[in-house]
């Protein structure tokens, strides 16, 4: 029999839409003579569904319309349950719709790549590609990230960060820090959303509060960085795990404004999304060779201290008034899963999905070998009972 493959996408996230370009390009990428594809579809509500319809993208045109040609699933958080269920059980049929080998998660953005849904993996123990929880969660937020990153001597730029909370108690106060310690100017971020969601350029005092007031919409952690003004954007993508891994080529992404944008990343001049392959981008970019290597060097520094897995991409910033080279962030699940950059780098897309199956699987079969519980019952054994109540 073959592996079944089951790609999750979709999800509560600002980012819905270009993970279903994302997932639908990644499930055409799989062998199907290798590999069966199970797609499961996470609406902005939250609901799972499952159905051949979800591999036209076309289809996602009309989502009420779609789904009727779908059926709702889920999940039993239950270790060692692999098996798809159906909402709606059949009459004296099985409710199991199908049983899945390994999950592939293809969620942008918050509930799907910071680490929520790969804790729901985790419970269930099935194997499944990219980050594991801990280093999700730390890759999505900014803030988090960068600490870890500047701990392991990676190049942040500078920054300072508050709560939505603090903003509103203390805003004169973290203004004026702002401008003493950063200058202008800057840019404002929410702390856990990607594709340049919420995200503004502030030149003046205005035009800061105007963007924490934009980006506080979005997250209750804000994240004001400065803002490198002869900057040049480099990514590279990182394949393998945080002990064994390799670097893409680098692109270049050619931004229309101050900052790379939604519709830069997305949209690519084009009537319609294709996701993030059909930004314009240079690739490779032409940088000098020391400067590759470092920017290389960098990115899987950056991969390894977050013990990273699977795909990921790093963004980099080169500031041209000096050279510096700082590390922007990193995206755990990268849109288009950067496929663009390994078919570059000479490892074809339907190569790149079967490297992430075996990874998934290599991770379990190695996590299954260490301790996670003891045999022994203290209960039985007459222990546990230190500081019980007597009555």
């Amino acid at each position: 029999m073959k592996t079944n493959i089951g790609v999750f996408f979709g999800g509560r996230s600002t980012e819905h839409e270009i993970s279903v370009i994302s997932a639908s390009q990644a499930m055409h990428a799989i062998n199907r003579d290798k590999y069966d594809v199970t797609p499961i579809y996470i609406t902005k509500q939250g609901r799972f569904y499952s159905g051949d319809a979800l591999f036209d993208v076309s289809n996602y045109r009309d989502i009420p319309s779609l789904l009727k040609q779908c059926q709702e699933v889920y999940l039993r958080p239950v270790f060692g349950d692999y098996n798809v269920y159906l909402v709606k059980k059949p009459f004296l049929r099985s409710a199991v719709l199908t049983t899945l080998n390994v999950v592939i998660p293809v969620l942008h953005g918050s509930n799907g790549e910071d680490g929520i849904f790969e804790g729901v993996l985790e419970t269930i123990g099935i194997p499944y590609a990219g980050c594991n929880t801990l280093s999700s969660a730390n890759g999505m937020d900014k803030i988090t990230m960068k600490q870890i990153l500047q701990a392991n001597d990676v190049p942040v730029v500078n920054y300072t960060w508050f709560t939505d909370k603090q903003w509103f108690a203390q805003r004169g106060k973290i203004v004026e820090k702002i401008e003493t310690m950063l200058h202008y100017p800057v840019i404002v971020k929410p702390a856990n959303l990607g594709s340049s969601v919420g995200i503004g350029r502030a030149a003046n005092r205005e035009q800061l509060i105007e963007k924490i007031e934009d980006a506080e919409r979005y997250s209750s952690r804000i994240i004001v960085e400065h803002m490198v003004e002869q900057l040049q954007e480099i990514n590279c993508s990182v394949l393998g795990d945080c002990d064994e891994y390799q670097m893409s080529v680098l692109e270049e992404p050619i931004k229309s404004g101050d900052i790379l944008s939604y519709e830069d990343k997305y949209m690519g001049g084009s009537k319609g999304a294709k996701g993030m392959q059909a930004s314009e981008k240079r690739i490779p970019a032409d940088l000098p060779d020391d400067v590759t290597a470092r920017i290389k060097f960098l990115a899987g520094e950056t991969f390894r201290v977050l013990s990273c897995h699977g795909v990921s991409r790093v963004d980099v910033i080169v500031d041209n008034a000096d050279g510096s080279i700082y590390v922007n962030e990193i995206n755990t699940i990268p849109g288009s899963l950067s496929f663009y950059l390994w078919e570059a780098t000479g490892i074809g897309f339907e190569e790149l999905m079967d490297r992430l199956v075996k990874l998934a699987l290599r991770r379990k079969r190695e996590s299954s070998q260490k301790t996670v519980s003891y045999d022994q019952n203290i209960f039985a054994m007459g222990g546990g009972v230190k500081g019980g109540i007597k009555k």
